[in-house]
């Protein structure tokens, strides 16, 4: 993962520092289309296939994203496939966002729950995160049941875990010291 990570970061910070400000999001609605049909297996089945060209991978995935790619991003995407990179354009269009989110002073917060989280909670549990961050957060809340209780928040390289199971690690090695 981390291989891919770096492979995806000169084309996400290419691509982001290629971005008018007007079409940033169009943009990325459309590279979040074309990122669900790179992770397509019968895609990367059809890819690996050394008899079909890059052009027939490139018009597959704009027919089957459902997109009409600005000329700008087809051009990315043809680069993309020339170089071999399509197992890294979903890594690519994430860390891309990311790079969005950060000029406009947004981050992305997971927030990991052992059980169902209603909006009322939720704007309870971001409010102190946005203060103590500084920028607006864009909660995603994911289901864990192996939490047991409490929530895991996940901003950007950041953990804050306030869950009944990292309450019981940490009094375990505490007694184990």
């Amino acid at each position: 993962m981390a291989e891919l990570a770096t492979i995806a970061r000169p084309y996400a910070e290419a691509l982001f520092k290629s971005t008018p400000a007007a079409q940033a999001q169009s943009w990325g609605d459309q590279l979040a289309a074309l990122a669900v049909v790179a992770e397509d297996p019968q895609l990367k089945t059809l890819s690996d296939n050394p008899r079909v060209t890059q052009k027939e991978v490139f018009d597959v995935m704009v027919a089957a994203a459902k997109v009409t790619l600005d000329p700008a991003l087809a051009n990315f995407l043809r680069v993309v496939l020339e170089n071999g990179r399509l197992a890294a354009l979903p890594i690519m269009v994430e860390q891309y966002r990311a790079l969005l989110q950060s000029r406009q002073g947004v981050s992305e917060a997971v927030v990991y729950s052992a059980y169902p989280i209603d909006a009322t909670q939720l704007a309870d549990i971001v409010a102190p995160l946005e203060r103590r961050f500084g920028r607006k957060l864009q909660p995603k809340v994911e289901l864990d049941p192996e939490l047991i209780g409490g929530v895991r928040v996940v901003v950007g390289d950041e953990v804050l875990d306030t869950s009944v199971k990292a309450r019981l690690e940490r009094m375990r090695s505490s007694l184990m010291a």
